[in-house]
């Protein structure tokens, strides 16, 4: 069984465009304690039905934030240690060495994180290993597999 975390992982998704992501996501956070937020601009209304649905009965369970900006979601965590995940940085995740409490930032299904955030100096680049020549992952299975290796690495290690 997991105990939730004395300070929680936020798992930070940039202007998510499709439902459902998001929707696994929330469940994702409300199955692991994690906490989520979401930045806006997003290519879906929070009350959309294909989102309700994806999160399944877990909405109650879900601690979520929304911000009109990254530099808003910035500002109201200045402290925060960032790990921002995307095909094209030359850290693997596995190299990083997350800590209870870290923020997982994640970029739209379309674009990824744009440029500003990823050489803005906010957080550290960091990609999961894929074969060459592959553009890259679903958003929902990127934020599984990221969380679960930090939540390993805080919890064995």
């Amino acid at each position: 069984m997991l105990e939730p975390l004395a300070r929680p992982l936020h798992l930070v998704l940039v202007s998510p465009q499709i439902p459902p992501n998001t929707g696994n996501v929330a469940r994702l956070c409300a199955v692991t304690g994690c906490r989520l937020i979401l930045v806006e601009p997003l290519g879906f209304s929070i009350d959309d039905r294909q989102l309700k649905r994806a999160g399944l009965d877990y909405w109650d369970k879900v601690f979520l934030r929304l911000y009109p900006t990254y530099a808003a979601y910035v500002a109201d965590h200045p402290d925060a240690r960032r790990w921002l995940f995307s095909a094209r940085a030359a850290t693997s995740l596995y190299e990083a060495r997350f800590e209870e409490g870290d923020h997982l930032v994640f970029g739209s299904e379309v674009s990824g994180l744009a440029p500003e955030v990823m050489e803005g100096g906010t957080g550290t680049p960091v990609t999961i290993p894929m074969l060459e020549d592959r553009r890259s992952l679903n958003l929902s299975t990127s934020v599984g597999v990221g969380t679960y290796e930090a939540l390993r690495q805080v919890r064995f290690t």
